[in-house]
């Protein structure tokens, strides 16, 4: 990879954009529309004859003022707060606002969300996203495409130090984009190759996202995190494979391994060594992280303590010369930024709940399903359907506050694991931000893709972006029915991280 080509260490956007999919403000029609739905809302609940109707207008307020770009936060918690009124009166909205918001936050679980995210901020202003792509890229450069798998590399491993999907998909877009236009990639490959090359980032710990579903579904942080990391590197290995495959059946698709003079790449051994040298605080980070929980060293919090002063000692080396105390402020600033919207989202979280515990809808819709008939495997699927529709207007954690509670009842009559089904939650997620046509990656890689530096002077439409999708996307679906199909490869890794700890306790 030519040095000029390298990307800037990318600024992290927000963790979690409203939940309307795409940026395009509503038209005054639509507003018009929408506003006419809130009423209609507000009227049914007020004309319920049980509770669980009112539970359900309440959901469809919620999903209207998600689909107006309402916060997350404010779009939970003011159909919450109008259903409990509506519902139980005026001491019981004051019971909600007075204990609602210091329970919903309070989860010692959540301690380890700030380490994660300032983790994630300071690596991200350390350059080592840049460092990351440049090392993936010399070392799978000589397999048929290569510079593809060298890019799924790249964000498998940026997965595991950043908590934005979006910002890692922006880093790699502008790193890799060009060089694989560079190197005669079909500029559909290159851009679908970015797009899914973010999926693993919800799943590799840390995952700013599991360590919020294990607070929904009380489940222990420790073994959720370790749940989502074999999933995490398969996906980035299946995918992988499949660029892989492109090279070896449709090479025209992946350049035939060329630079962009038609010559063939050659990268040195002494280029490879070279790149490991910058990266050498990766392999520390990560093994802070989990050596210190599987040896039973640090909890879950410890761990993520440990890891953010790992990354701090590292930005500070990383950037000596190029003011440290200025990006570790940056980095500070940010995560308290994004640590106040996360928990923002969560008071409004805890309203849903309290709702739904009102209404009785929870078990109404749990009788619902369980009277369907349907088996674990059938329950599943109609899941994945849902949450790739409710992708193509919501981001990952509005899709995951607005489901898990209502389904977390229905999981031991399935037979589904908590553990397992956060990973496959999470997962859903981050495919829905993909999913046509109204992804929000889709449009992210779209934008990134106009700039001259990044298309080389090629013309890249948002129909090739689609045209991208439509080969890469059957590959993850695949992957989901094997993880239905296969969930040791989810539940193998916490077994045995409690195993280990269970060995240190009787030592």
């Amino acid at each position: 990879m030519t040095e000029t080509s390298s990307a800037p260490s990318a600024t992290t956007p927000s963790l979690f954009p409203s939940a309307r999919r795409g940026s395009q403000k509503l038209s005054l029609k639509a507003l018009l529309i929408c506003f006419g739905l809130l009423a209609v809302t507000l009227v049914g609940f007020f004309t319920s004859s049980s509770g669980p109707a009112a539970g359900m207008w309440c959901i469809g307020m919620m999903l209207v003022l998600m689909f107006m770009g309402v916060p997350v936060a404010i779009s939970l918690a003011i159909p919450s707060l109008v259903g409990v009124y509506g519902l139980a009166g005026i001491p019981a909205t004051v019971n909600i606002l007075s204990t609602a918001p210091f329970n919903s936050v309070s989860k010692w679980s959540y301690s380890v969300l700030p380490m994660f995210i300032f983790m994630g901020m300071l690596l991200a202003q350390s350059g080592m996203a840049t460092r990351i792509y440049r090392a993936t890229d010399r070392w799978f450069s000589w397999l048929p495409g290569g510079i593809g798998i060298g890019t799924t590399a790249a964000g498998a491993g940026l997965a595991s130090v950043s908590g934005s999907t979006i910002g890692m998909t922006y880093t790699l877009g502008r790193a890799g984009i060009p060089e694989m236009l560079r190197a005669g990639y079909d500029k559909r490959v290159a851009v679908g190759t970015v797009i899914v090359s973010g999926l693993p980032g919800g799943l590799i710990p840390p995952s700013i996202l599991l360590v919020v579903y294990a607070g929904i579904a009380s489940v222990p942080v420790g073994p959720q995190l370790m749940a989502g990391a074999v999933p995490g590197i398969l996906i980035a290995v299946t995918f992988g494979l499949f660029i892989f495959c492109l090279g070896v059946f449709a090479p025209k698709l992946v350049g035939r391994g060329k630079d962009a003079g038609g010559e063939k790449r050659v990268i040195t051994w002494k280029e490879r060594f070279q790149s490991l040298g910058e990266i050498w605080g990766f392999p520390v980070i990560m093994l802070v992280l989990f050596g210190g929980m599987f040896s039973g060293a640090f909890t879950p919090t410890e761990a993520g303590a440990a890891a953010a002063l790992t990354a701090l000692l590292l930005t500070i080396f990383y950037t000596r010369k190029d003011k440290p105390v200025s990006k570790v402020g940056h980095a500070a600033m940010s995560t308290v930024s994004a640590t106040a919207a996360i928990f923002f989202i969560m008071i409004g979280a805890e309203m849903l709940t309290r709702l739904l515990a009102i209404t009785g809808l929870a078990p109404v819709i749990t009788d619902f399903i369980v009277g369907l008939g349907l088996n674990r495997v059938g329950f599943l699927l109609i899941l994945v359907l849902l949450y790739l529709v409710m992708g193509m207007f919501f981001d990952t954690l509005s899709m995951m506050l607005l489901t898990i509670p209502i389904l977390l009842p229905t999981l031991a009559e399935m037979g589904v694991n908590p553990l397992w089904f956060g990973v496959f939650v999470v997962l859903l997620g981050e495919l829905g931000m993909i999913t046509p046509p109204v992804g929000i990656l889709s449009f992210i890689v779209h934008n990134i893709s106009k700039n001259p530096e990044v298309n080389l002077g090629q013309n890249i439409t948002l129909k090739d972006v689609w045209t991208a999708l439509v080969w890469f996307l059957p590959v993850a679906v695949l992957f989901l029915i094997i993880m239905i199909a296969v969930p040791q490869m989810t539940e193998w890794l916490p077994a045995l991280l409690e195993r280990a700890a269970g060995a240190t306790a009787t030592e």
